[in-house]
């Protein structure tokens, strides 16, 4: 049966193998054509991880947290959540004093579902030498895409498990702001908060509590005697700050007297009350929207640093640099690892261009006024003086002064704006000042000269239905009468210059005039740096209006006083326009000249030395001739000065005040100074600002105050709010 069994499946074999093959060695191919389409495989392909990795840490760099956290797993994101996740980055920035960061990937291993990509990070801190960690990150696939397996080693890996950065930090003594001398205005102290207490106060005693303070403090007494009876019902009064040592010279009689108080403490100490305080500024705690920005600069985030004026720009220099540690800390809040370590750099100190005697001086001549003085030397463009009223006491922004707590938030209020820098960030019309601008015009010009006459009426009429007075006419004078052209800027004769303008408008260019004042540097800003400040604004007139009124400095057009300082200084070198300068040097602790400051030329007067030498004469006469506006206030000076009146016409019912000069000493030991002062609303320029440029250059070469105002019965004691003298005004 077997083999029976065998010889058929042989015999049916054969007959299968002969059907498939042919003679002559032809064979067909077996069809595979079974009538159904053939399968088509689909395979995805895996996302490139290091395309994934890069994104990550591309994200990291441009600090998108948000973005990193989208891109984790999402077993990471159940075990934290976006805010804590965002707070672990920038506590870990604000810790190495983080500047930038970068990356680069060192290595990838691929499995079906993971992955894993190593890499260096490295980190450029303001504090630390640049730190390089190597570390790595895992992905796994999630949805087709790779997603990042989220650890704390991934920051670095010193922080795997939950560790943490700790950096402490040790800031040196802060550098100091000095005068052109050297003497302190902004310095690391002892000092005292003075003050009154009205119920212990002796009726006996008071004057001579009064006087005591006022050389204390260095204020009048009579603006001590007003706060006293203003506040005669508080519980304490609070004068001003003095320095220990200053204090100490008085302690033994003050303390003698009933009702004075002192309390001590230790801080960045302004002398004197503050010497141009807008311009030096103040210390203040960091705020919570600066956090962050000085903490990745090396700081703690508990400091004081500059928020204002030099105090803020010299911040780099005046602060130094700090000691410190960086530390890994464990979850239980021992000390796993000291990463860094940095020593301290001795902070620098800021030498100013003021003169602090000047300065005080200067402030002192705009009490009771609202407005800004400058003083600049005419052949340097150093700034000795730049004063800006009212000013304020910078002590009060110190939380150890027991005085801040009453008056700080009373400085922040006040509607007066005293922090605001009206020497450089106000723009004002400018007024008869400008007349030296449109004198230049006229002459370079061609088509005036300086004895090109012109009658100078009390009403000025070219203008069809249009009637412009004369400052004469208004304050009930005669008029000037014929006056060459040297003599109308002598006598401002406002219809001669609304001539010129007008003039100039027609036959030269709509814009001869506007151009000539840009060239003078107005309108744009001077460059002084460390100091805010405005630009003011030249418009080109309009129409025959509006070019009249800008050839006497009115209609469309704004000027700082910083800026008119500048262009009479030039009027005064003979041409030359510096960019005016506020810091001479920065020093180092030893003394050594990190960073020294060269007078700096920005431009040139567009004119002519004929044109200069009249304009020059015009503003002499001003001063020395019996018709010139100043005459009265200013010819009985001893110095030898030149200037120019203003009164500036606002939507208020004073004008502005201006009174623009220069000396002519020629003293080595003294070097000529340009001295500008605006007074807002107060009335004319010869009554109000040129008594108060006299003044300051009264304190410039004899070290004080020699002549009274008009307003006034003795020193800085005002009689009546306004003289009554009618005096040119223009």
């Amino acid at each position: 049966m077997k083999l029976k069994k065998i010889g058929i499946l042989t015999f049916a074999l054969m007959i299968l193998l002969s059907a498939c093959g042919g003679k002559g060695g032809n064979q067909a191919t077996p069809s595979t054509d079974n009538g159904l389409p053939t399968p088509v495989v689909n395979t995805t392909p895996v996302p490139d991880v290091s395309a994934a990795a890069t994104a990550f840490l591309d994200k990291w760099k441009a600090e998108d947290y948000q973005g990193m956290y989208d891109m984790l797993a999402q077993t990471s994101q159940d075990a934290i959540n976006e805010t804590d996740f965002a707070k672990r980055y920038s506590d870990v920035a604000n810790a190495l004093t983080l500047v930038s960061l970068d990356y680069g990937i060192t290595a990838t291993n691929i499995q079906p579902t993971t992955a894993k990509v190593g890499y260096q990070v490295n980190f450029t801190t303001s504090l630390f030498s640049d730190l390089q960690k190597q570390t790595e990150m895992n992905l796994i696939l999630e949805n087709g895409a790779w997603k990042v397996q989220w650890d704390d080693g991934m920051i670095m890996p010193e922080l795997k498990g939950g560790n943490t950065l700790l950096v402490n930090i040790t800031h040196p003594q802060r550098g100091q702001i000095l005068d052109r001398n050297g003497d302190p205005i902004a310095a690391n102290t002892d000092a005292v908060a003075v003050g009154i207490d009205p119920a212990n106060v002796s009726g006996k005693s008071l004057s001579n509590l009064l006087a005591e303070l006022a050389l204390l403090v260095q204020k009048p007494t009579n603006v001590i005697q007003d706060t006293y009876n203003a506040n005669i019902e508080e519980t304490y009064i609070p004068v001003g700050e003095a320095s220990k040592d200053s204090y100490e010279k008085y302690q033994n009689y003050l303390t003698q007297l009933g009702g004075f108080v002192a309390n001590e403490y230790t801080s960045r100490y302004y002398y004197s009350g503050g010497v141009a305080p807008q311009v030096v500024g103040y210390t203040y705690s960091i705020t919570a929207e600066q956090l962050d920005t000085y903490k990745k600069m090396g700081y703690a985030g508990d400091e004081r640093v500059g928020q204002a004026g030099l105090e803020k720009t010299g911040e780099e220099y005046l602060a130094g640099k700090p000691s410190a540690d960086l530390y890994v800390m464990g979850p239980d809040g021992a000390t796993v690892t000291r990463l860094a370590h940095v020593d301290p750099q001795a902070p620098d100190d800021i030498t100013t261009t003021l003169d602090k005697s000047l300065q005080l001086q200067t402030q002192k001549a705009l009490m009771g006024f609202t407005g800004a003085a400058v003083v600049m030397e005419i052949d340097t463009g150093k700034i000795l003086a730049m004063a800006s009223a009212p000013d304020f006491d910078p002590n009060l922004f110190e939380p150890e002064n027991v005085n801040s707590q009453y008056s700080l938030t009373g400085l922040i209020n006040d509607p007066t704006t005293p922090m605001w820098n009206r020497a450089a960030q106000s723009s004002y019309p400018l007024g008869s000042v400008f007349k030296i601008i449109t004198m230049s015009a006229a002459l370079e010009s061609g088509m005036y000269t300086p004895d090109t006459t012109y009658d100078c009426t009390s009403q000025w009429t070219e203008l069809p239905n249009e009637t412009f007075n004369d400052w004469t006419y208004d304050d009930g004078l005669p008029p000037s009468g014929e006056l060459t052209l040297v003599e109308g800027l002598m006598r401002s004769c406002n219809p001669y210059f609304y001539h010129i303008a007008l003039d100039l408008f027609r036959h030269k260019s709509g814009t001869y005039l506007a151009d000539m004042a840009r060239q003078f540097g107005l309108g744009s800003a001077t460059g002084i740096e460390n100091v805010a400040e405005d630009t003011g604004a030249i418009n080109n007139p309009t129409d025959d209006g509006s070019a009249s009124q800008m050839g006497i400095g009115q209609g469309d057009m704004l000027v700082t006083p910083l800026q008119v300082v500048d262009f009479i200084a030039a009027v005064a070198n003979g041409g030359t326009l510096y960019t005016p300068q506020i810091i001479d040097n920065i020093t180092s602790e030893d003394g050594a000249v990190i960073q020294s400051f060269t007078p700096e030329v920005r431009g040139t007067l567009p004119i002519s030395q004929s044109t200069l030498d009249a304009v020059r004469e015009g503003m002499k006469m001003v001063i020395s001739d019996k018709r010139g506006t100043a005459y009265s206030r200013l010819h009985s000076l001893e110095f030898a000065v030149y200037g120019k009146t203003g009164t500036a016409t606002t939507s208020q019912e004073e004008p502005h005040a201006w009174f623009a000069g220069y000396t002519a000493e020629h003293r080595t030991d003294k070097p000529d100074i340009a001295v500008v002062v605006i007074c807002e609303n107060s009335g004319e320029g010869a009554i109000y600002a040129a008594p108060i440029f006299r003044r300051i250059v009264e304190s410039y070469f004899t070290g004080e105050a020699e002549t009274l105002y008009p307003w006034e019965w003795q020193m800085y004691l005002t009689n009546t709010p306004k003289p009554t003298e009618a005096t040119p005004n223009q």
